[in-house]
């Protein structure tokens, strides 16, 4: 008979949020008043009205130059030239594949903006369009780059390089685009002997570690070796710390991923979802970041 875990209800404290250095960034809701200064310009998230400019979403208020824009904490992916992204296929169309990437319109990858298998670059033959689905098929992970973006906001996708394509054995999270820090590699080989992939629009992958390279299949060859239990464990603390950090609203990078990671090992994996155990992990995890940035 399985053991049930059960709690008695108890008064949680709320964790203080400790603000950055450089201090709280600027939240607002719609409806809020941003500025009267009529010397600034409007931009994604805002309105003027009656010579002020007005929040029409909720968000953090970002200001360049004298652009004002207002970021929002919950929405769809908007795509940018060079973000990393995870994605779905779920089309095979003619000459290219539809992607699902938590964007507001499916994502396309042409045929001509990926590499065949082996690495090639050449001009893609009639042949090559009839393999299509021996490349990729409906429901297959891809990480790719965003090559542009349509007048529509659709984003076309590219898997040029040999660090993209075709993923094989890990596990899918999704997040909020807006808790994904914006750094120069999404691509990190973490000391706890497990992968990850976080893409700017959300989608964050999590592998084992592989041995070693293989260039040669040009990002079309999956292992699908049996995982190890100790790299399936490891692969489950993450993920349970990715979604404590998300739960606990405090950006995902590298280093905050690893630190909740240190954080959580006294525990079990299972009892880090637990509330108690989540927010006390958490909290750890800020203030070496705090103390990491002093």
């Amino acid at each position: 008979m399985a053991a049930i875990s059960m709690r008695l209800p108890v008064v949680r404290k709320a964790v203080g949020l400790s603000a950055p250095r450089g201090g709280e960034k600027h939240l607002v809701v719609p409806g809020d008043t941003i500025t009267t200064d009529t010397g600034y310009m409007r931009g994604h998230g805002t309105y003027v009205e009656e010579e002020k400019l007005i929040a029409s979403v909720a968000g953090a208020v970002e200001r360049v130059n004298k652009l004002v824009c207002v970021k929002a904490l919950k929405t769809r992916y908007n795509g940018e030239v060079g973000d990393i992204v995870v994605g779905r296929i779920t089309e095979v169309q003619q000459k290219r594949w539809k992607v699902e990437t938590n964007s507001r319109l499916d994502s396309v990858l042409l045929l001509s903006s990926m590499n065949l298998p082996g690495g090639e670059l050449r001009r893609r033959s009639a042949e090559d369009e009839l393999a299509m689905r021996d490349y990729l098929q409906e429901g297959d992970l891809i990480s790719a780059e965003v090559q542009s973006i349509f007048s529509d906001g659709a984003v076309s996708l590219h898997t040029r390089s040999l660090k993209y394509g075709k993923l094989g054995q890990g596990v899918l999270v999704q997040v909020s685009p807006s808790l994904v820090k914006r750094q120069k590699t999404h691509f990190h080989n973490l000391p706890c002997g497990a992968s990850l992939i976080l893409g700017n629009n959300g989608f964050i992958w999590i592998y084992p570690t592989p041995e070693q390279k293989v260039e040669e299949a040009g990002g079309f060859t999956t292992n699908l070796e049996p995982v190890p239990l100790s790299d399936r464990e490891v692969i489950s603390r993450l993920r349970n710390c990715i979604v404590a950090l998300v739960t606990q609203k405090l950006m995902l990078f590298d280093t905050s991923i690893l630190y909740c990671y240190e954080a959580s090992l006294p525990h079990q994996i299972k009892d880090i979802l637990k509330p108690e155990v989540m927010e006390a992990i958490v909290l750890e995890t800020r203030q070496r970041l705090l103390y990491l940035e002093g």
